[in-house]
């Protein structure tokens, strides 16, 4: 092979973390994570290594594409790792790019191959091996990966091991239901061995000793969908009727809102927590909106764990930070105690009660309907990843979240205070 020149890459400390995950026992390793965090490096340091370990055995890389993994593969990534962690090694690899696979000195072999290509796979899956790596596999087909899994058999010194690697797509995609809600992809039910599944978060922050600080930037600077993914890292959730999306809530993104409002309002959401350290409970919702003419801002998302007398404080320092007029509190838990434990902090700020008497997607759809369109009334001023995240998990179904939407059912209140109109829902307290 001819001699590769590429500039140093140097294992950063999630790196090493995500190094010493692959090398455990487990059988399937997922490396998840934003663009340019080194996962398809390490993905294929670590087959290389097994590799070398134990001669003549095989091992596969797939894409989905045939078109994409001798490029991308074969003639990028493979040889730049090589190149960078072992140096003399790199010119000793015979490339039978005719028959698809890398031929190592000591007799091993590293098959290249896209899902996509009959024939290619049908030569591939004719053989059995001790590593496969399914690299991109948000485009792959669980279908395909069975298919796969099913050639993961070469008995060998080396346990037999399934590498897969992504930028997280959507909540229902496969990887997410085997790797974190350890359930069949299929069936739905749970796994047998969720310890045999196991997945780390790697993101270019976690890179930045090996990037340019403008890609960094550029990441930064996306629309918010592709910005949780190819940054973030995130998964996003997609359901049916779903109330909002992220696309819906990236139209309604501004920068700043008008310097004066007409009124703002420090909206609460409570909830059993007894302090910072309760996480068994949910959080409290503490947002602050306004509203400009026919117009809602989102400005602030304060939610938080703490007692009664912190998450009162705060929204209190809210209240006198964004000058508003009154603390619009929901009060199914706890009743009285609310309204209580607020004028216990300041008895001067004016607090408005609020009941629930419809379930929380009931209440959050006229809500939703003001996101609506292209020019909607109601607009978030900056990012509010945790609230907006769990905005995009109500459908007309109900809420499809793990835990209470807490931040959600906060921002609910605010712009139904601020934007419905006087329907009177509540009692008030002055």
């Amino acid at each position: 092979m001819s001699k590769v020149t590429t500039p140093a890459f140097r294992l950063t400390g999630k790196q090493r973390e995500a190094n010493r995950l692959l090398g455990d026992g487990q059988r399937h390793t997922l490396l998840r994570g934003g663009s340019r965090s080194g996962k398809t490096y390490l993905g294929v340091r670590t087959l290389v290594v097994r590799a070398l370990k134990a001669p003549r055995t095989r091992h596969a890389i797939f894409r989905l594409h045939a078109n994409s993994v001798w490029p991308s593969i074969g003639m990028d990534t493979l040889p730049a790792v090589v190149a960078n962690e072992w140096p003399k090694l790199w010119p000793l690899i015979e490339a039978k790019k005719q028959d698809g696979y890398f031929l190592l000195p000591n007799g091993s072999e590293i098959w290249l191959g896209g899902l996509d290509d009959k024939a290619r796979v049908d030569k591939i899956l004719g053989r059995e091996y001790a590593t496969l790596y399914f690299n991109e596999c948000s485009q792959i087909p669980y279908a395909s990966v069975l298919v796969g899994l099913t050639r993961l058999a070469q008995k060998s010194a080396l346990t037999q091991k399934a590498l897969y690697d992504l930028n997280p797509t959507t909540t229902d995609h496969w990887s997410n239901q085997l790797f974190h809600e350890h359930r069949d992809p299929i069936s739905r039910a749970p796994i047998p061995n969720p310890q045999d599944h196991a997945s780390i978060l790697m993101n270019p922050r976690d890179n930045e000793d090996n990037l340019d600080p403008a890609y960094l930037a550029s990441l930064e600077a996306l629309p918010e969908k592709q910005r949780k993914r190819f940054l973030d890292g995130e998964y996003v959730a997609n359901i049916d009727g779903a109330l909002w999306t992220l696309d819906a809530l990236e139209r309604c993104r501004v920068h700043e809102a008008p310097e004066r409002l007409d009124r703002v309002v420090v909206a609460v959401d409570p909830s059993g927590a007894s302090g910072k350290e309760d996480y068994r409970s949910d959080e409290i919702g503490i947002v602050v909106a306004g509203r400009s003419g026919r117009q809602g801002y989102a400005l602030a998302d304060r939610s938080m764990r703490g007692s009664p007398a912190q998450w009162a404080r705060t929204a209190i320092n809210a209240y006198h930070e964004f000058s508003a007029d009154r603390i619009v509190a929901e009060v199914n838990y706890g009743g009285a105690m609310v309204e209580a434990v607020i004028k216990a902090e300041d008895p001067d700020v004016p607090v408005k009660v609020v009941t629930a008497s419809r379930g929380k997607a009931v209440r959050a759809d006229p809500i939703a309907t003001l996101y609506d369109g292209e020019e909607p009334r109601v607009h978030h001023v900056g990012r509010f990843p945790e609230m907006e995240d769990q905005m995009c998990n109500f459908s007309t179904a109900g809420y499809m979240g793990s835990r209470s939407p807490d931040r959600a059912d906060a921002l609910v209140w605010a712009m139904t205070e601020l934007m419905l109109g006087k329907k009177k829902l509540e009692h008030e307290f002055w």
